[in-house]
């Protein structure tokens, strides 16, 4: 690209964010005739897209459907799911020959390097002989007459139009590559509603007298049903020195974050510590066992764990000493073990933005502004939100695809 001078070069589409969400779009666009611009303030390419999945990007996942996303608008994602799948995808990765494993709930990474579909996107970008300015940083975006150029963006790399301009610039998660509110600001600017954005599939925090009582826990690891607020995932939660972590943790954060738009305060997280087994007839089915609780428990539970549970419960004894109600009352504890979250471990730490531009002020089935012809947003961006594992990825994918077809 050439340096800034005082001449505007026209596009039918300007896409800002070269991430997963816009070169997907711009790939989209460009291979049906558009003419496109992708443009990004980063110096190196997707990173987000470079570093998920451990560098191995969990890139969709075959279980795909709109019960798996978050938002206000419950239904939006449905549309855009549904006109490019997980499948389609799938298709588009082993037609350029990507190698891909398939791990726990319907988890699909490559086997070699997330650096593949990077490649993969920017090989279907040049197939649709997309234009780059990037590095760019965009200094003003300006309404254009109601014509051919709608939009004027004035970067650090000269000045462009376009008839429709997409914003992929995705959230606030991950600063360290880059993450920033541009998107937001964007929406603000031309009148768009705004779902005030918080941290998600993030580390939940506990406040400092709950972390002393479980000083004695950090560090171990177990499979649990965790639930709140209508979210339920049984996967393994780590106790560690801040918190709670591990990916039934990260699941149930967005619906513990979710539930500050329904009400105030905050509810507790439900872990049920032997998911599948019903506690209360197991311990009394043991009632006259002159073993250690701690003992029992550890037939089903780390032994570490168990005893240091027990032991902060109070419950350090036989279990013929405890009389019936009392070991109902811990088995319900063991069922629904409650901890309120102080809060989360912030952007830094999170994996994607709960909120965004509020979907309702958008079309479902092309991302349009309703209010702002030409307008588009794709990707993270939105309040559309993700369970883990690949979901967030597929949404970048069919929204990108479906802005891709309508801008």
């Amino acid at each position: 690209m050439p340096d800034a001078d005082s001449s505007i070069r026209s596009f039918d589409l300007i896409v800002i964010g070269a991430g997963a969400a816009g070169m997907m779009c711009a790939a989209t666009a460009g291979q049906r005739g558009r003419r496109v611009l992708l443009l990004d303030h980063a110096t190196k390419l997707a990173e987000k897209i470079r570093i998920s999945g451990g560098g191995r990007c969990n890139f969709t996942n075959r279980r795909v459907g709109p019960e798996h996303y978050l938002g206000r608008n419950r239904h939006f994602a449905r549309s855009a799911l549904s006109r490019y799948t997980a499948q389609d995808f799938i298709a588009l990765v082993q037609r350029h020959g990507i190698r891909f494993h398939e791990r726990d709930w319907g988890q699909l990474f490559c086997d070699d390097s997330a650096q593949q579909i990077i490649d993969m996107l920017r090989a279907e970008c040049e197939d649709g002989a997309v234009s780059w300015a990037m590095p760019a940083e965009v200094r003003e975006i300006q309404r254009g007459d109601d014509g051919a150029e709608r939009f004027i963006v004035d970067t650090s790399r000269g000045r462009f139009a376009a008839h429709s301009l997409v914003i992929a610039t995705g959230g606030l998660s991950i600063p360290k590559i880059g993450a920033s509110p541009f998107g937001y600001r964007i929406a603000e600017q031309f009148g768009l509603p705004m779902v005030a954005p918080r941290p998600a599939l993030v580390p939940l925090t506990l406040d400092p007298d709950t972390l002393a009582r479980l000083a004695p826990l950090a560090g171990a690891s177990i499979e649990v049903e965790a639930r709140c607020n209508g979210g339920s995932f049984r996967e393994a939660v780590l106790i560690t020195h801040r918190g709670l972590s591990g990916p039934a943790i990260l699941q149930v954060s967005s619906y513990w974050q979710a539930q500050a738009y329904e009400k105030a305060g905050w509810s507790p997280v439900a872990l049920d510590l032997l998911p599948g087994v019903d506690a209360e007839d197991w311990l009394l089915g043991h009632a006259g066992d002159r073993t250690l609780l701690a003992n029992l428990l550890a037939e089903r539970l780390p032994r570490r764990f168990a005893h240091a549970w027990c032991e902060l419960h109070g419950w350090e004894r036989p279990l013929n000493e405890f009389r019936h109600v009392q070991l109902r009352e811990i088995a319900r504890t063991l069922s629904a073990w409650q901890l309120t979250p102080s809060g989360t471990q912030g952007y830094a730490k999170a994996e994607v933005t709960l909120g965004g531009v509020d979907t309702r002020a958008l079309s479902s089935k092309t991302m349009e502004s309703r209010h702002c012809p030409g307008l588009y947003f794709v990707g993270e961006v939105m309040d559309v939100t993700g369970h883990l594992g690949g979901y967030n990825f597929q949404w970048a994918w069919s929204s990108g695809y479906a802005a891709g077809l309508a801008a």
